[in-house]
């Protein structure tokens, strides 16, 4: 893509922001988000109480605490620990379908809100659109639960690694950058997976790269911004109260779900305008004058050979004038 192309299609990003009221679209896709965290936080918990682990859930939680501002994660850990309790088994056995049912709610909502930035129409049935969101629901907690099996091994997995199996020492030194790349690897593919599937619309796995590196990009700013805003200028309990973790929480996940809809509006906005550069390009082929070709350059240096060589008889033999002056200079004078 074109320098120019790119400066139209961050316009036209920009204004899509406005024409298609991005901002409320964000604040519904977090409320919807928020009916769905807790009910898959409790699956989670129950599906991790049942592994012989038995502080796999509570390294979760202390990489949960690396992303979320302080005021969200006290939320989060009191209300889990109202909720669950110390039975995991009977969350596991009981109303686990239910939770599902509830946790795709949010993977439903983002489908209609990047259809919107998109600018398709779904005609999608009911059934089929909540069947998408729980693959997509399933694909995305796979690749987010190797991003965190990443990050609960921690950065001392290298040297702990090395005592019990030869490695090399550069991995080793390397291992705190290692874990921390493929933990945002595995999330820019989930966001990807999001981009890919969510719209109905055609487009390369490839193409959604560019907003999902700048959805996660912006989640991996804005939580550590909205951590030292929270932390030293907010006052939300002076102002909210015992709500002011829930408003916490419930800011976060706003400007999270506005850079997963800003990442989708980028996507669609580059596809447009790389199918428009093609179809330019294409058309200044199409007008331009095609020389001949192979088979009719050789009839056409045939056709010249064949004139030089009648020219060239043409001028060796002599003409009927210059024959009958010949003729007549032969005749013998009569007696």
């Amino acid at each position: 893509m074109t320098r120019a192309g790119l400066k139209r299609a961050i316009a036209a990003t920009y204004q899509d922001v406005q024409d298609h009221h991005t901002f409320q679209v964000a604040a519904a896709l977090s409320y919807y988000t928020i009916l769905a965290v807790f009910p898959g936080l409790i699956f989670l918990s129950a599906v991790m109480g049942s592994i012989p682990f038995t502080d796999l859930f509570a390294r979760t939680l202390d990489v949960m605490a690396r992303v979320l501002p302080p005021d969200a994660m006290r939320f989060v850990q009191s209300m889990l620990l109202d909720l669950i309790g110390a039975n995991h088994k009977a969350w596991l056995s009981f109303g686990t379908l239910g939770l599902l049912w509830v946790a795709s709610t949010a993977f439903d909502a983002a489908i209609e809100a990047l259809d919107i930035a998109y600018d398709v129409k779904d005609n999608r049935p009911l059934w089929k659109t909540r069947l998408l969101a729980l693959v997509l629901g399933g694909v995305c907690v796979g690749l987010w639960l190797a991003a965190l099996a990443v990050m609960i091994v921690g950065p001392e997995f290298g040297l702990w690694l090395a005592t019990r199996i030869p490695v090399s020492g550069k991995f080793v030194v390397f291992w705190p950058l290692i874990h921390w790349t493929v933990a945002v690897s595995f999330t820019v593919l989930a966001v990807e997976a999001v981009y890919f599937l969510a719209p109905k619309v055609r487009q390369r796995f490839l193409a959604t790269l560019p907003g999902a590196l700048l959805a996660v990009t912006s989640w991996i700013t804005l939580s550590y911004t909205l951590g030292v805003y929270f932390r030293h200028f907010a006052n939300y309990n002076r102002t909210y109260g015992t709500l002011a973790g829930f408003i916490a929480f419930l800011t976060w996940l706003y400007w999270n779900a506005f850079a997963l809809l800003l990442g989708a509006e980028l996507n669609a906005k580059l596809t447009k305008e790389r199918a428009l550069e093609e179809e330019t390009a294409q058309r200044a082929i199409a007008s331009t004058p095609q020389g001949p070709t192979a088979p009719e350059k050789e009839m056409s240096i045939e056709q010249e050979q064949e004139e030089k060589s009648a020219t060239t008889q043409a001028k060796e033999s002599p003409s009927p004038q210059e024959e009958g002056k010949h003729a007549t200079l032969t005749i013998p004078p009569e007696s």
